[in-house]
């Protein structure tokens, strides 16, 4: 369905108004994702909340450190019940080797089923430009593939690109891996501080899993009626 390849952005602090918009998109969206703000804020608590509203969630806290690290917030997270979590692929072989490993482990140890352990690739609010002030002197294109060829070689079940560089990925790494698009804003929507956007369909269309959306549903007036016409431009891109 299309309504479950959309993940609603959830970029707040307060716990009460993330359990409250999470129940409003209740059936009109297919998960929620929630980040680095809602964490500081709320921590493991907040997480098993949000958890506990059967909503799908996306714990989007890009783990990136050494492998040993790593596993053990990998572990911890995955005991949380989420449906996915991520990691930076910057983090190297072992590093993302070392997650997913500690990914089925922390949820056995509960009884859960293990989330898809996801690899970011290149941050969407980034461009050739940016990476060049950071050294790394190659277009935006192959470095995600680039990362996205090792996070597969890694065991990991998909990464996080840009709708732009989907349908080659799609084509390097297979159907089955997992392409969790960020960046994805309708017609109607302000681009903001993403850079390598798409809309919806189109994102569909060119091999997307997963479709990451915030701000033009969470600032809407009315957040279930923008998921819901969000979900009809995916729906229209999903048709042959």
């Amino acid at each position: 369905m299309s309504v479950d390849r959309l993940f609603v952005a959830l970029d707040m602090v307060e716990l009460d108004a993330a359990q409250k918009l999470a129940r409003s998109l209740a059936g009109s969206a297919g998960g929620l994702k929630i980040g680095l703000e809602f964490f500081a804020a709320n921590g493991p608590a907040g997480v098993a909340r949000l958890v506990a509203t059967r909503q799908r969630i996306f714990l989007d806290l890009k783990f990136h450190d050494i492998p040993n690290t790593v596993a053990g917030a990998v572990r911890s997270a995955a005991a949380l019940g989420p449906y996915m979590l991520n990691v930076h692929a910057a983090g190297g072989r072992a590093m993302m080797e070392a997650a997913a490993k500690a990914a089925a482990e922390g949820a056995a140890r509960v009884g859960k089923p293990k989330p898809l352990v996801i690899a970011v690739t290149v941050l969407t609010s980034l461009s050739d430009e940016d990476l060049r002030d950071v050294g790394q002197a190659v277009p935006v294109a192959d470095q995600v593939k680039r990362l996205a060829l090792l996070a597969r070689k890694s065991g990991l079940d998909g990464v996080v690109c840009s709708a732009r560089e989907v349908a080659g990925l799609r084509a390097e790494c297979g159907p089955e891996f997992k392409l969790v698009v960020p960046g994805i804003r309708p017609s109607w929507a302000a681009s903001n501080d993403q850079k390598r956007i798409m809309g919806p369909g189109d994102a569909v269309t060119q091999g997307a899993d997963f479709l990451v959306v915030g701000r033009p549903i969470t600032g809407a007036p009315d957040p279930r009626a923008a998921a819901r016409s969000i979900a009809q431009e995916i729906a229209k891109g999903a048709t042959p």
